[in-house]
């Protein structure tokens, strides 16, 4: 046990130049307590103790900001820089030594059942804000940039951004006639654009009527 906490303040250490030492890290950063409650309630999930599983999670998402269902399935090594905000679906699975910054929504599109949402390779990095919807995979390596919404599989190696996000680099090398201040023909789509943008605020929506009626349910049950 002590050896895995060690790995996981190492592994924040290694990527925040802000980190002065590891009781920092133990003590006062939101992405270290969050995952570490996240493992406790894998625990219990994975035994089919539901309810202290959720129960854990949601505890943790109050006082860190960041919500990880307990269903979602995380290698070693997950960072999430700052940490506001993020949101890590119940079918998510994250490979090793993954990046995340706040805002982050790792979710599902509402039209998708069983495996709902996104699994990300090994060493993966989604900037401030970006979305990954759906349940395909962003390869090993790869980077979705800030605000980004990505809807469908990325490739190792690559970059991807916009709404929605395309590939715009792969192995260190510009792809696509896209990058051509000249081309007329691989712009954005302003339709696609708006869709994804309203399915974002949708899924948004969504998450706040089901808190609010979790609020009322408990109101009711106490009164």
């Amino acid at each position: 046990m002590f050896r895995k906490i060690r790995e996981e303040i190492d592994s924040i250490r290694e990527r925040d130049p802000a980190v002065r030492s590891a009781w920092e890290v133990y003590f006062l950063y939101p992405s270290f307590k969050a995952v570490r409650a996240y493992r406790r309630a894998h625990w219990f999930h994975e035994r089919g103790f539901y309810f202290i599983a959720r129960w854990i999670s949601q505890r943790a998402r109050n006082k860190t900001g960041i919500e990880i269902h307990p269903g979602a399935k995380i290698g070693k090594g997950l960072f999430i820089d700052h940490g506001a905000g993020v949101v890590i679906g119940e079918t998510t699975e994250i490979g090793d030594n993954c990046t995340l910054y706040q805002n982050v929504t790792l979710g599902g599109t509402g039209k998708d059942v069983g495996k709902r949402h996104p699994t990300l390779g090994n060493n993966v990095l989604v900037g401030a804000g970006a979305r990954v919807l759906g349940p395909f995979r962003i390869g090993d390596n790869s980077k979705i940039a800030a605000n980004a919404v990505v809807l469908e599989e990325v490739p190792p190696n690559c970059t991807a951004v916009g709404v929605p996000a395309r590939v715009v680099k792969r192995d260190g090398i510009k792809v696509g006639v896209a990058n051509s201040d000249l081309d007329q023909i691989h712009i954005p789509d302003p339709v696609s654009q708006l869709l994804c943008e309203h399915l974002v605020q949708i899924e948004r929506l969504q998450k706040q009527v089901e808190q609010l009626t979790n609020e009322i349910n408990t109101i009711k049950e106490e009164k």
